[in-house]
């Protein structure tokens, strides 16, 4: 019988430390899996952190630009009314509300003004183009010199 009680303490002991052992082993791997729950928390508060940060930059910029355009607008109103008061020559007074109206006058002439063009244009309607694919090929297909 005390080989019995012997073999039972000894199946008791082995199991203890069976059990210690892969409660380790189950211990590393939560303790690893509260660690990274923890890290994402971080991140998360981080990040929401940073959304603040962008919201706050954004509306601070918004206000910014709002009073700067309220300033220039101001300053814009201000240079008029100082013109229309200050300024008494009719024929400036004609130049300034066509240049702010968007009308610039070229000269004397009456002629509409063309836009510069990337190419020479033709002299003669049968010639070929210096945009044609054959421009100062001789008929052998090489250029003229």
């Amino acid at each position: 019988m005390t080989n019995l009680i012997l073999a039972a303490v000894a199946a008791l002991v082995v199991g203890i430390v069976i059990g210690v052992l892969v409660g380790r082993s189950g211990q590393g791997a939560t303790l690893r899996q509260r660690r990274a729950e923890q890290q994402v928390e971080e991140l998360r508060s981080e990040f929401t952190r940073y959304q603040a940060q962008v919201n706050e930059h954004f509306m601070e910029s918004s206000h910014l630009l709002r009073r700067f355009n309220d300033a220039y607008h101001e300053m814009n109103q201000h240079m008029a009314r100082g013109a229309n008061r200050l300024c008494n020559d009719d024929e400036w007074l004609d130049e300034l509300e066509s240049k702010s109206s968007g009308r610039l006058e070229h000269g004397s002439d009456d002629a509409p003004s063309e836009p510069p063009r990337d190419y020479a244009p033709k002299s003669d309607p049968d010639d070929t183009g210096t945009l044609a694919e054959d421009y100062g090929l001789g008929s052998g297909g090489k250029q003229s010199a």
